[in-house]
């Protein structure tokens, strides 16, 4: 509004100077100051013309005014002011001669309002000021065209600026004192078009009420064109936005505004909407796993104005997702902005929460906590942040902090405690039960996603404790009709990174859980690790080694074909080596008749597939390097590279299988290598 003030000065120092040359001829030095001091007495700002002066009488009287200069006596820091490359003014003679000059067209070229960025408000701010009179002499204007102007914010101190930019207006003055003001601008980096119609009051008038009529396009910021109606009016410094109504989109608004410009901008907002959209950027395809970005976020605007706003919606659309209705009270003050709602409606939910934005310092921080109970996960998600694997009814606490000038660093800096609960939903895309199985015969590399696939969940649940980005839970739990899985690990929330030990069970049966028979362990606690997006999944063989006995029993309950008919393949070999299991009817020596050296090549892999053959091979190797010793050897860092032949000796007479005092000496060189093996 401070703008308003100097264009109409400008516009009145124009007609003053105009005058005056029109009077008394082209000015010289002398004339300058008198021209000056004029200006000042009619709109109490002072005028410098530094450049050159230009009249032309044909075709029709034109004056040219270059390199002038508009500011305020009382800014000792020259940092307010106007400043226009070129003034042109083209008017009929016979105007002139009627002592009532009628300019046709007033081009204005390149003018450039510099306005200083305040932090804080100044002690007199509430003291209204004195309203701006001008004096024009009669002179009227039909048309005014402003080309390539700006706006110029800056605090030197701060190193802050900032522009609106490109500005084109064309506003045309009817008989009827109303004014059509129609061009495009360019608000820091989002194109804008206007078009604004008002009716100005006939003077004198005192605080006069303006009716004006808007609509505004930022293709950038909001989805569709901003309509309305308002009555407007300056009271002192204020600007009284009364009467507000009109339509964004398909949805129809009301309230009222009010901005004071006495120093600091203070800005008061309270809009009602029937239908509210707000736009969210969405990702581009094949971008999910790339790193966040470390463009820098610059919210340090927040520091040089003051607001109390108020929104509310019958109907909120935020990127895809819908909430219905929203309540939402923010202030902003020194540099602090605080965002609440309550109750807010969010498919069959709903959702309570604070936000605190802390712009004060050079790395801006924010704080929130949130309550989540009973909303449906899959369109919250999927329309907020284009996550659509979990659907379920979701329950969430979230209490976080962090701070950073990137996506990265805030990540990076992420404290605090999250606990999320989705219950009587699925898993799109992924078969959990199926992945487990399939980790018999190798690694498996990403979430094995199909959209013909899913996991159903009664349950998933998950505490994470946060700190310095690395979210780190010791009690994820799932449940499903055929699937149960615990684990504890950690996400790296900086590098899209993750870490889990996690305890599948399966029921083997379509009957699902809750009957007779127990979920079944996998026996092998799986390691997830690797990216979000494409991790690495594979048995924890050195956890399996920890209980042999109990994972054999297990894997072979689990069997199936997995290992053979029963589980045979897998009981003749660790039956074999006295690690619990007994050798099936019919599968080969007994434990002490076994002699592996004699083996022929593939004879050692019973399990079958790749899982099997590296641990029959292995198992070779150890028993080879172990035949010659009862007590067995092995190095801390894993197998030597050919085992050395051990010289012949006389075979003891076998020893009987039900001892188990011979069972646990016996495999005690195979537990040694294997476990020197796996945990290199």
């Amino acid at each position: 509004m401070r703008a308003v003030k100097f264009a109409g000065a400008a516009i009145a120092a124009v007609i003053i100077v105009i005058g005056l040359l029109l009077v008394i001829g082209i000015p010289s030095g002398f004339l300058t100051t008198t021209i000056a001091s004029r200006v000042e007495s009619a709109t109490g700002y002072r005028l410098s013309i530094d450049g050159t002066t230009k009249i032309s009488l044909w075709p029709t009287l034109n004056v040219t005014l270059n390199d002038l200069t508009l500011q305020d006596p009382k800014d000792r820091s020259g940092i307010t002011r106007l400043t226009v490359d070129s003034v042109q003014a083209d008017m009929s003679l016979s105007s002139v001669w009627s002592g009532s000059p009628k300019i046709s067209e007033l081009v204005v070229t390149h003018p450039v309002l510099h306005q200083p960025l305040l932090r804080e408000r100044l002690p007199n701010a509430g003291t209204a000021s004195k309203p701006l009179a001008l004096d024009t002499g009669g002179a009227t204007i039909d048309r005014v065209k402003v080309v390539d102007g700006e706006v110029a914010f800056a605090r030197v101190r701060d190193r802050v600026e900032g522009r609106i930019s490109a500005i084109n207006a064309d506003a045309v003055v009817g008989r009827d004192r109303k004014v059509d003001i129609a061009g495009t601008a360019r608000v820091g980096d989002h194109p804008t078009k206007f078009d604004i119609k008002a009716s100005t009051p006939a003077p004198p008038a005192d605080r006069p009420t303006i009716p004006v009529d808007f609509a505004i396009d930022m293709p950038d910021v909001l989805k569709s064109q901003l309509t309305g109606h308002a009555e407007m009016r300056l009271s002192g410094d204020v600007v009284m936005i009364n009467g507000v109504n009109g339509r964004l989109g398909d949805g129809a608004f009301n309230g009222w505004a009010s901005v004071d410009i006495a120093s600091k901008p203070l800005v008061k907002v309270d809009l009602d909407f029937q239908r509210l959209a707000i736009p969210v950027a969405k990702s581009p395809e094949g971008t999910s796993g790339q790193p966040w970005s470390n463009a820098p976020i610059d919210v340090s605007g927040l520091n040089y104005v003051d607001a109390q706003i108020r929104i509310s919606a019958n109907e909120a659309v935020i990127g895809d997702a819908r909430l219905a209705p929203l309540a939402l009270d923010a202030k902003l003050a020194g540099g602090v902005l605080k965002a609440g709602t309550a109750n807010l409606g969010a498919y069959d939910g709903q959702v309570s929460g604070e936000v605190i934005l802390d712009a004060t310092s050079g790395a801006p921080s924010f704080a929130m906590h949130s309550d989540l109970v009973g909303v449906r996960a899959l369109p919250l998600l999927q329309g907020l942040a284009e996550f659509d694997r979990i659907d379920g009814k979701l329950q969430a606490k979230l209490a976080l902090r962090s701070a950073g000038t990137s996506q990265r660093a805030l990540m990076a800096n992420m404290q605090g405690t999250a606990f999320v609960n989705f219950q009587d939903g699925a898993i799109r895309g992924i078969n959990i039960a199926q992945m487990i199985r399939s980790l018999t015969s190798g690694t498996l590399s990403g979430w094995q996603d199909s959209e013909a696939q899913s996991t159903d969940l009664s349950q998933l649940s998950a505490s994470f404790r946060i700190d310095k980005g690395q979210a780190v839970t010791t009690d994820l739990n799932l449940i499903g009709p055929l699937v149960r899985v615990t684990g504890a690990g950690t996400i790296a929330l900086d590098t899209k990174m993750m870490g889990f030990r996690v305890e599948p069970k399966l029921v083997m049966t379509t009957e699902g859980q809750g009957r007779t028979s127990e979920p079944v362990g996998f026996g092998i606690p799986v390691m997830i690790q690797g990216s979000w997006s494409q991790p690495r999944i594979y048995p924890d063989m050195a956890g399996m080694l920890d209980n042999p006995d109990a994972a054999y029993a297990k894997l072979r309950e689990m069997g199936k074909g997995l290992f053979g008919p029963d589980g045979a393949g897998l009981g003749n070999l660790l039956g074999s080596l006295g690690l619990g299991g007994a050798a099936a009817p019919g599968g080969g020596n007994a434990a002490g008749n076994a002699n592996p050296q004699t083996q022929q090549p593939g004879q050692n892999n019973p399990l079958g597939g790749p899982l099997g053959e590296a641990i029959g091979n292995l198992i070779q190797q150890g028993l080879s390097s172990g035949a010659g010793t009862s007590t067995g050897t092995g190095r801390s860092r894993g197998l030597p590279a050919t085992p050395s032949t051990p010289a012949p000796q006389a075979s003891p007479a076998p020893p009987a299988q039900d001892d188990p005092a011979v069972v646990q000496q016996d495999s005690q060189p195979m537990n040694d290598v294997l476990r020197q093996l796996f945990n290199r």
